[in-house]
């Protein structure tokens, strides 16, 4: 079946906004977005700061424009579909992190989950008022950088 540029164009963004369809699940999605996550995150254990940095980086402008083109698609604004926000948010929660340590891939889990659903310390404000394929990227991203520093505490403290 041949597609027109745009139908293209929008299953290309809808694959990658729903994380491979991770998006689709009847049952937490964002949740299962960033379970998906979790191997990605250890298989990029060894990538030094910078690399891993740049990964989060390309991760949060692909999603930009995916996350666009698939609310555009779908008439919508953050759907729950769309995942690819989670994925950056916890790739940036546990980028300080020793990422080979399960404990702390899972501890990131937990903490990214509960300021991703929570949204406190501003985090719900940009939620609501920053649109477009950017506002959905984005109080993910905010949420990860607070998760990353909530990670730290932990590691600083003993803990992780």
């Amino acid at each position: 079946m041949r597609y027109a540029p745009s139908m293209l164009r929008q299953r290309i963004a809808t694959a990658i906004a729903t994380a491979g369809g991770a998006g689709y699940s009847p049952i937490a999605p964002g949740t299962c977005g960033t379970l998906l996550t979790i191997p990605l995150a250890w298989w990029c254990r060894d990538l030094g700061t910078l690399p891993y940095l740049a990964l989060v980086a390309a991760v949060f402008i692909v999603g930009v424009w995916a996350a666009g083109v698939a609310n555009e698609t779908w008439g919508t604004h953050d759907s729950g579909r769309i995942v690819v926000d989670e994925v950056a948010g916890y790739l940036m929660t546990v980028a300080f992190v020793d990422r080979s340590n399960a404990w702390a891939l899972a501890a990131g889990f937990v903490v990214f989950r509960y300021l991703d659903i929570a949204k406190p310390i501003g985090i719900r404000w940009l939620d609501k008022n920053v649109k477009g394929g950017f506002g959905v990227m984005f109080d993910d991203l905010v949420a990860g950088v607070a998760g990353a520093i909530a990670l730290a505490l932990l590691v600083w403290v003993g803990v992780l």
